[in-house]
């Protein structure tokens, strides 16, 4: 649960512009229709169909099959000015979780659950399509909307860029935002720099001889080997990385063995890297190949390491960064309104596009422990206060008419 933070049940939306606080009810039927109907990455046709169909009913050009299911709409303003492209992103897909909250718009789809927030994304997307198509008259500039696929696994970023989506107008900056059950409603976290860690993931399997367990002399234990390889790997960060660079090793499977008197033949893990520091990439695949092949020498056995660079971190450009403060500040009054420190070694494929231009990706607060909606992400009674829609929007909007103007 989060309740670490004061927190008043209702929060105060002000300086939320009253048309944005009038699409409050639609967004809620959105997000919960999405809610509904949740699909995992490249399979969101139904996500991507429901999207397609309201940019259609506002007359607002869009692309679709984008990577297999990806979206981008284009909305242009009509206020002479400045030529720029600023870009927003949403994420679509759900995760492979059998959803246990007891809701009126509880998950339909068995063991497929919206449990980390992008059906809230993804209205808040479309909220700001609708309101901004609403006022081209009111800013200068283009405005791409991205609907991407496939965030949590495999990644629908990449394939998205390389389809071009930055490109046909050139985007100049890019904004995303998180809905985030670690922050209580009406504060946003937003950081300069590194704000989400890198994924790296490698599963190992180790060989041995197997045999009798009463005569461990015949065998080559690779329940042994692999024990003093998990050990040997917690050494990296604590002796090879400097301690000024956060870090994280973590080995989350381990199989082995069949019976009790049985020295098991192979022995299997799989774990996770994580790490801010650009620099250490492809640090952490040559340390861990380097202890995983000195343990299985000096006992006898062989080993295959298959090792995946998932995301990089995802960095903020600081003037970007910047202006998006500037509005959180504006939008969000309550005690503790906008925090710096809000870094988490979860990470995002939005660190793909801003590998590629400068922008900004931010936490908006969305737990609410007096309504029991502070549940952490990916837990399956994962839900949010769907007051922060309407906040979303309203930041999305400040921050291109800033950057337009």
């Amino acid at each position: 649960m989060v309740s670490t933070f004061p927190l008043n049940s209702t929060v105060n939306l002000q300086n939320v512009r009253l048309e944005i606080r009038a699409l409050q009810p639609q967004l809620v039927e959105w997000r919960r229709q999405i809610h509904q109907k949740p699909e995992l990455g490249f399979q969101e046709k139904i996500t991507a169909e429901f999207i397609s169909q309201k940019l259609q009913s506002w007359g607002i050009a869009h692309q679709i099959e984008i990577a297999q299911t990806g979206i981008v709409a284009i909305i242009k303003g009509e206020k002479s000015g400045t030529g720029k492209v600023l870009a927003i992103r949403a994420d679509m897909d759900a995760l492979p979780i059998q959803e246990l909250n007891e809701v009126s718009y509880c998950s339909q789809h068995d063991g497929i659950m919206h449990a980390c927030g992008h059906d809230g994304h993804t209205a808040i997307a479309l909220g700001t399509a609708c309101y901004l198509n609403n006022h081209r008259q009111d800013f200068s500039g283009t405005v791409k909307i991205i609907f991407q696929p496939a965030e949590e696994g495999p990644g629908g970023a990449k394939p998205m860029i390389a389809a071009g989506v930055l490109n046909n107008p050139d985007v100049d900056a890019i904004i995303g935002l998180h809905l985030w059950n670690n922050l209580p409603l009406g504060t946003v976290g937003v950081r300069d720099g590194a704000l989400m860690a890198a994924v790296e993931l490698f599963h190992c399997t180790i060989f041995g001889k197997g045999g009798h367990g009463a005569i461990p002399h015949q065998t080559v234990d690779s329940l042994v080997v692999a024990a003093q390889i998990v050990n040997a790997l917690q050494t990296i960060v604590s002796r090879n990385v400097n301690p000024l660079d956060a870090a994280v090793v973590t080995v989350g499977e381990f199989h082995a063995g069949t019976a009790v008197n049985v020295i098991a033949d192979t022995a299997k893990m799989g774990g996770t890297v994580r790490y801010f520091n650009p620099h250490l990439a492809g640090f952490f695949k040559e340390r861990i190949q380097q202890i995983i092949e000195g343990i299985c020498q000096s006992h006898g056995a062989s080993y295959e390491l298959d090792y995946n660079h998932l995301y990089p971190p995802v960095i903020n450009d600081s003037a970007i960064t910047a202006l998006v403060r500037s509005v959180a500040e504006e939008v969000v009054e309550t005690p503790i309104g906008v925090l710096s420190e809000c870094q988490t070694m979860g990470g995002e494929d939005m660190s793909f596009f801003l590998q590629k231009v400068p922008g900004c990706y931010f936490f908006l607060g969305s737990a609410n422990p007096d309504k029991k909606l502070d549940y952490p992400h990916h837990h399956p009674r994962f839900d949010f206060d769907e007051t922060a829609l309407s906040m979303g929007i309203e930041i999305f909007v400040r921050c291109l008419e800033k950057f337009f103007d």
